[in-house]
């Protein structure tokens, strides 16, 4: 069966998680924060959400300094964690495609302080299998269509948490959809 043009690996666009970096150090020189004082400041954007989970006696997992540098060294983040940095700075998503313009993409939900963006993994696998399905190619060509492994990808219906962002910004372009489409305010 003939698959689309979006198939191609060659033509997604690539998530610059080096250049998201460089737009937190950026904001966090600015702000002259420190990384830990940049970790904290995101953390903070929830702060009504993150009393009321500790109320309840619920773990909180404030974002690492670490997971920040990180980011700098490798050039990609789990998908949940970029999603906080793109809310402190206010970026979409594809607004970090390499080449992109500052206000590309769909905007992400906003999100008041007792809340969090966060991908709804299960519907980007239903998306994902939709266009699968509507294409007539296997988990296998998928996979190789967005240089991955097939597990990579029949795992989101289940993961509980992430998937690397870079991965999950190529099936958002795979099944044509912006990001917002499979993001949601959680309290969590």
């Amino acid at each position: 069966m003939a698959r689309g043009p979006a198939d191609a690996s060659s033509l997604l666009r690539e998530f610059d998680g080096k250049a998201l970096y460089a737009a937190l150090d950026a904001k966090r020189r600015a702000e002259e924060l420190s990384w830990p004082g940049a970790a904290m400041a995101i953390w903070e954007m929830a702060p009504v959400l993150n009393a009321a989970r500790a109320a309840r006696g619920l773990a909180n997992h404030p974002i690492s300094p670490a997971t920040l540098r990180n980011l700098g060294k490798r050039g990609n983040t789990s998908c949940q964690h970029a999603l906080f940095f793109l809310r402190w700075l206010d970026r979409t998503p594809e607004s970090f495609f390499t080449g992109a313009a500052l206000d590309a993409g769909a905007p992400l939900p906003p999100c008041g302080p007792d809340r969090r963006p966060r991908w709804d993994l299960k519907a980007l696998h239903a998306g994902l299998n939709e266009s699968r399905a509507n294409r007539g190619v296997t988990w296998t060509q998928t996979a190789d269509d967005l240089r991955c492994q097939p597990g990579q990808l029949t795992g989101l219906k289940t993961a509980r948490f992430a998937t690397g962002m870079a991965l999950a910004m190529r099936i958002t372009q795979w099944v044509g959809r912006p990001a917002a489409d499979f993001i949601y305010l959680a309290r969590w």
